[in-house]
């Protein structure tokens, strides 16, 4: 394979075009659509600026199947990477059925008019993309993505089996800014306002969101207070390693980001269902959205590092160990070798690197797959060469938080 079409020109997208025009070798022909031309044609005028590398644009509707999967005959695409809204994927799920092409996202479905991200609508096509010969790889991002890719290492070559396991997702980084998301704002609060749920002894254990709060030193960051929160790794990661007795997602808020989400919460501006204002229907939360600060335009104004990786514990031989594995990336280092900052640049490196795996015909078996499911060390090693690398330590114990 040689071709393919990046649908989404947010920050991810940004990154992830970049990344790939660095490996000519691997990708030989990109193009990138979005509803909104003119911001693919800024994306690929850094591209050309950074890479010396044309790319190519188009504008799409990815809710539109037919029009989509036109684009991608057009194209003469060979995979989709979606870095779209999760609300798109299973309308670029079936493009790619339609067209017959393979597809990667970097998170999971999630209806529009619920906010409720689970695996089971796309897990629900792996007999159709099986039947077609297509591979479809499920959330090729950081979290989910690298931390699955971090457990299924850890499985492979330190451990017997995953008894706990615990992702901390640390941005340390200020942007200067009394409120903002450091990726789709929608997206951020609709996440951080739901429900926490984690698994433990086979159930899931509820809490009120944002109330287990616990202070962690993370590497190369310092103290921050981390909170317990559902993400969609613990469905994927308590489904394909079943041995895991209590899986858990923590991230990091300050203060004054807590507190602006309460009160926006408390006021009904994070609410999804619709209202009428001046004789008009809208949604509070997009409203919202357009007035906060663009987290592609954070990037110049980011300082500080990101930690995000995963701690387990599981049977060694006769005893018991625990490692630490996870990756630091520098914001300004970042800003200075793509042009965003390090939440754009950690979703839309292991976004290329997926891509790149499924290019190289290293993850291509037919069916739908996660990323825990797959051999992780070519994965891993591109982490390394591609600004993403990592460390891992054995630590005395599991940590009691």
């Amino acid at each position: 394979m040689k071709n393919v079409l990046v649908v989404g020109a947010g920050g991810v997208g940004a990154v992830a075009v970049v990344k790939m025009a660095m490996h000519p070798e691997i990708f030989q022909d990109i193009t990138l659509a979005s509803r909104t031309l003119s911001k693919c044609d800024e994306i690929a005028a850094n591209v050309k600026t950074r890479t010396g590398v044309e790319i190519k644009t188009a504008q799409i509707d990815a809710m539109d199947v037919a029009a989509t999967a036109a684009l991608i005959r057009e194209t003469g695409a060979e995979l989709v990477v979606n870095l779209a809204l999760p609300y798109q994927d299973l309308a670029l799920m079936d493009a790619c059925l339609e067209a017959g092409v393979h597809y990667l996202d970097t998170a999971n479905y999630e209806p529009e008019d619920d906010a409720k991200f689970e695996y089971h609508w796309q897990w629900a096509y792996q007999d159709r993309f099986k039947k077609a010969g297509l591979t479809a790889i499920l959330g090729s991002g950081f979290d989910p993505g690298v931390t699955s890719i971090f457990a299924t290492w850890i499985r492979k070559h330190k451990l017997d089996g995953i008894r706990l396991i615990d992702v901390l997702d640390c941005n340390g980084g200020d942007n200067g800014k009394p409120f903002a998301t450091n990726f789709n704002p929608e997206i951020n609060i609709r996440e951080v306002t739901a429900v926490a749920r984690h698994w433990e002894n086979g159930d899931w254990v509820e809490t009120p969101a944002m109330t287990r709060k616990v202070a962690f030193d993370f590497p190369a960051v310092g103290e921050k207070n981390m909170y317990l929160m559902y993400h969609e790794e613990l469905e994927s990661l308590k489904t394909h390693f079943p041995e895991v007795e209590r899986a858990r997602f923590w991230m990091t808020f300050g203060d004054a980001y807590i507190n602006h989400v309460t009160v926006l919460q408390n006021i009904g501006m994070t609410r999804i269902d619709p209202v009428v204002y001046e004789g008009k229907e809208i949604i509070p939360l997009q409203f919202l959205k357009a007035v906060l600060p663009d987290p592609s335009d954070l990037g110049a104004l980011t300082k500080g590092k990101t930690c995000i990786g995963d701690i387990i514990t599981g049977p060694s031989g006769d005893a018991e160990k625990t490692y630490y594995i996870y990756n630091i990336c520098d914001h300004e280092e970042c800003y200075a070798e793509v042009g965003s900052q390090a939440v754009a640049y950690t979703t839309g490196v292991p976004a290329m690197i997926g891509a790149a795996m499924m290019m190289k015909g290293i993850w291509l078996d037919p069916g739908v797959w996660n990323t825990e499911q797959l051999d992780p060390d070519a994965f891993m090693e591109m982490l390394n060469t591609d600004g993403l690398p990592w460390q891992v330590v054995e630590l005395d114990g599991h940590p009691v938080f």
